[in-house]
């Protein structure tokens, strides 16, 4: 009988470590609404995930990274229309879990996974961004997105990106119940201040996308009307002509047409 407690001790450690090694042996999964460094994690619709792709118009040319990546179905999506692909994701569970989904997809040789802060994150290099985050943290990346080269693309779920309009957006119906609007914007150029034409100065004030000014033409205030960019490409009217160029930089080049046909014209900025 003395020996009876250490039959039952010895028993419970056995036990204990019988239920650590099946702990271990089994793969990490999230759960909806976990808590995370910036948002729960709520995964997105997989119709969601395919209209981003659709809109953002992705090919093996891009280089797509996600903030807050979750389980990476965004990148993993990106990977398997042959484009590189990061997630940064700050929960490491998270990060193990999305190299395992990315594997087991066939694209670990496309999608990379990193664990840091969106906020650190270098974004400067992605010609496309897949987003599912809130419009406080779209707000303060906001920065982040205007210093990406322009003509890049942001699909962003359901939220969209204060101030900023959106170039167009998406429903989607079938087979998504909620979190179902893709909202795409697209990266302009800079083109706010003075540009020296041969006949005079354009003078551009730029918010976003949206641009706005006068033309000072041989002494003349000509205002600027359905102005816009769509990356680096622009378009404004003034005094009846249509302009339309590309912004490269410190100039913009293009073609102007009037009642008089058609003509080059090139600015450079001040």
């Amino acid at each position: 009988m003395s020996g009876y407690p250490s039959r039952v001790l010895c028993m419970a450690c056995l036990m204990m470590a019988m239920a650590a090694a099946t702990a271990a042996e089994t793969p990490y999964e999230p759960r909806v609404g976990q808590d995370g460094k910036d948002v729960i994690w709520v995964p997105n619709p997989e119709p969601m995930v395919d209209k981003m792709m659709e809109m953002a118009r992705i090919t093996v040319q891009d280089f797509v990274i996600d903030l807050g990546s979750g389980d990476g179905r965004n990148v993993i999506a990106a990977a398997r229309r042959g484009a590189r692909a990061r997630g940064v994701e700050f929960n490491p569970e998270l990060v193990e879990h999305s190299r395992r989904l990315a594997a087991a997809a066939g694209v670990a040789g496309l999608a990379e996974f990193v664990q840091g802060d969106m906020y650190a994150a270098d974004v400067s290099a992605a010609s496309v961004l897949a987003l599912f985050l809130l419009p406080n943290n779209l707000q303060t990346l906001t920065p982040k997105f205007l210093g990406m080269a322009p003509g890049s693309r942001i699909v962003s779920n359901t939220y969209e990106i204060p101030g900023w309009a959106a170039d167009a957006s998406e429903t989607v119906r079938e087979g998504c119940a909620a979190f179902c609007i893709v909202f795409l914007y697209v990266v302009p150029a800079r083109t706010a201040g003075n540009w020296q034409t041969p006949d005079g100065v354009i003078r551009l004030e730029q918010e976003f996308q949206r641009v706005s000014g006068v033309y000072e033409y041989n002494g003349i205030n000509l205002p600027l009307e359905n102005a816009r960019l769509q990356g680096r490409d622009i378009r404004f009217t003034a005094n009846g002509v249509v302009y339309t160029g590309k912004v490269e930089g410190d100039s913009m080049q293009g073609t102007a047409e009037g009642r008089n046909g058609t003509v080059t014209w090139r600015a450079v900025r001040h």
